[in-house]
């Protein structure tokens, strides 16, 4: 046996087919949302009645921007979960210029026409009635109760801030009046505005430069190891363990300086829920729970460090191996990068089909309120109802698009659907890319001279062989996990629905199904893997690859139990370390303490929300890179116990591992009569 076959057929070809069949069902679905849905949806605003801002042949023509009655409303955190403003919203074709008040148009109005001729435009079509009382055109939002200086951004008028000498302000006004009597600060606007536009710029800036930051490291901790493997994975080991451990010790300090305080007696319970995370800062208790986490972690690693030392040495070796055969094949680092485009494309048909899907249809209307008694909220409506008369301070506001039609009584159906396929196609996806490594680098396990006998351009061979022949296998593969993980996300979907049931065996059995499809979800990814390492070297089908995977894995349980968990542990801290190094960088530029650029960075009043995404797009990233590392060291795993198991070290059947893995298990590859005659004239 020489290393992956060449000379081999296609297998699993019926799932192959349907797999063909699917996706061009899957094109006929996409095209059918796009004729019945309207990309104006998506692209331009739309008002509180359903009509679109800016389009050609309709009232709104010249009127391509949204005005917002009153932008303080959408400071309510409601706005984050209904993904609308509770105001009413209208297209006009130029923002606001001044601070007015309605109170202070209709006193000047007696006096000069021109006040009401420029507050008009702002209010609802059609109404032209100055001398209507306030308290009525305020009830029945006619007019906005206050217009404030602001410019488009995004289609859509948001104050103009400026910030002079340290200090907000809004046309040189630190305060304006809100049309209800009462004076505010600017600094509310700035919530509002940040609410809706969610600091796009920031988050650009800021989220953008911490992934970029965060590909590179992981690019460098992938070729490091090539030259200094042992030091640099025990300075991870050492690294994260110092880490946790200054995180205890400030965990501590916080907690000291907060517990002599005279509130030091609230407890999280006390406060509740609360949108500023700041607040819960401000707890011992949080420190407290901080604290007992991180000492849990810290002496979590220590103990497996301890207990499972020489275990340690040998993961080492075998990442140090792994980092020989990623160094031969420089083209594995970037394949990464193919798949990213793979699944961004999946990831934008998707989201584009299911925007398309959920805007056909006609616009559907629903009551939104500011108040939380309103027993109307959230219910469909009529936008010429009273409902504002019923429940004083809400309003009937464009929702969504739907209708009673065949075709969009099944849209739910037909999202299921998109859904179903696009977990198929992700799945195939990183199948693919699976199959693509684990073949490259069964190529340089079963080169006898390494890199000698290494195939030319291994990663490309491997590709085609992947896509030529096992489409089928790699396609039956990925449709069984995309099916469990179907089901899952239905079982959470239903246990959202079910969160108000008091039914208790209810949740106890939905409980239990989630628990056991999690289950299983992670043990098809385990034997999927496995499965797809030993398709790329003996060419079998998926159900043969799968047996032969489990059957050699089980014949070595305990190596695999030890060795290879072992494995996966430094990884996931080296990727710990990536995210957390990363984290630490951002939360001081979105804090604005980084002294270089801290004029440049605005103020956040909610910097968890974008820390949290640098965080989170850090970790997939280097989930991403690391599961190179991570599929040579389980390809060279299995070809290592195939090779332990097929071979003796002798001239006719050598071993094909490197001489690290040979000096760690104390074997000897028995050298030719020749090769002896050489190694004596040598010594000579």
């Amino acid at each position: 046996f020489r290393g992956p076959i060449h000379h081999r057929g296609c297998t699993d070809v019926l799932c192959c087919v349907i797999f063909v069949i699917v996706i061009l069902g899957y094109i006929v679905l996409g095209t059918v949302a796009w004729m019945h849905g309207d990309p104006r949806k998506v692209v331009y605003p739309t008002d509180s009645y359903g009509q679109f801002c800016g389009q050609q042949g309709t009232p709104n023509a010249n009127k391509a921007i949204l005005f917002y009655f009153n932008i303080l409303q959408c400071a309510n955190p409601t706005v984050l979960i209904n993904l609308q403003c509770p105001t009413t919203q209208l297209c006009v074709s130029k923002c606001p210029d001044r601070f007015a008040t309605y109170i202070d148009m209709q006193y000047n109005y007696r006096r000069n026409k021109s006040y009401w001729e420029y507050y008009k435009q702002f209010c609802k079509p059609g109404f032209n009635n100055p001398d209507k009382p306030v308290s009525h055109v305020l009830r029945d939002e006619d007019c906005p109760s206050m217009i404030v200086p602001s410019r488009p951004f995004l289609q859509r008028c948001f104050p103009d801030f400026i910030t002079r000498n340290g200090t907000l302000t809004v046309a040189n006004q630190t305060s304006f009046k809100d049309g209800h009597g009462k004076i505010r600060s600017v600094v509310d606007l700035r919530d509002a505005a940040n609410i809706l536009i969610g600091v796009a710029d920031l988050w650009f800036m800021g989220v953008f430069s911490g992934l970029v930051i965060s590909m590179l490291v992981s690019l460098i901790f992938i070729l490091l190891p090539r030259f200094t493997a042992g030091v640099l994975f025990w300075m991870v080991i050492f690294g994260v363990i110092a880490a946790v451990g200054y995180g205890i010790w400030h965990c501590y300090w916080e907690y000291s300086s907060l517990k002599g305080k005279p509130d030091s007696d609230i407890t999280i319970p006390d406060i509740g829920f609360q949108t500023d995370f700041r607040v819960y800062l401000q707890l011992s208790q949080t420190w407290l729970i901080f604290m007992i986490s991180l000492a849990v972690i810290e002496a979590i690693i220590i103990l497996v460090l301890i207990f499972l030392r020489n275990r340690v040495r040998i993961a080492i070796a075998l990442l140090k191996e792994g980092s020989k055969a990623i160094g031969c094949i420089m083209s594995t680092l970037f394949y990464p990068i193919i798949t990213f485009l793979l699944l961004a494309i999946c990831i934008a048909y998707w989201a584009v089909t299911a925007v398309f899907l959920a805007s056909s249809g006609d616009a559907v209307y629903k009551v939104m309120s500011t108040l939380p008694n309103c027993k109307y909220t959230n219910l469909t409506c009529d936008p010429e109802s009273n409902v504002t008369k019923l429940c004083p301070g809400s309003q009937c506001t464009f929702a969504f698009y739907g209708g009673e039609s065949l075709y969009h009584r099944y849209i739910f159906v037909l999202q299921l659907c998109n859904l179903l396929v696009f977990l198929w196609l992700v799945n195939f996806t990183i199948a693919l890319g699976q199959c693509t490594l684990a073949g490259a680098f069964a190529s340089y396990y079963w080169a006898l001279r390494k890199p000698a006998d290494i195939p030319p351009c291994p990663l490309a061979s491997s590709f085609g062989r992947a896509l030529r022949y096992h489409t089928g296998s790699l396609a039956f593969g990925a449709l069984i996990l995309s099916i469990v993980q179907f089901i899952r996300i239905i079982l959470e979907y239903l246990d959202h629905k079910l969160k108000g049931a008091h039914n208790a065996f209810t949740r106890f059995l939905l409980c239990c199904l989630k628990c056991c499809f999690w289950c299983l979800e992670h043990f098809i990814k385990f034997m999927n893997r496995n499965a797809y390492i030993m398709i790329s070297i003996y060419g079998k089908n998926f159900c043969g690859s799968a047996r032969d995977a489990f059957f050699l894995l089980m014949r070595n349980v305990m190596r695999v139990a030890v060795l290879d968990k072992v494995t996966d542990f430094l990884l996931f801290l080296g990727k710990l370390l990536i995210s957390g190094s990363v984290g630490v960088l951002a939360f001081f530029f979105f804090t604005r303490q980084i002294p270089v650029i801290q004029q440049e960075v605005p103020s956040l009043n909610y910097y968890w929300v974008p820390l949290l995404t640098v965080i989170f797009g850090s970790y997939m990233i280097a989930h991403g890179f690391f599961n190179v590392y991570a599929m040579c060291v389980d390809t060279l795993f299995l070809c290592f116990l195939l090779d332990l198991e097929k071979n003796d070290g002798s001239v006719s059947r050598p071993y094909y591992m490197g001489s690290s893995l040979r000096a760690i298990l104390n074997k000897k590859n028995h050298k030719r009569p020749e090769e002896k005659k050489i190694g004596r004239q040598q010594k000579k």
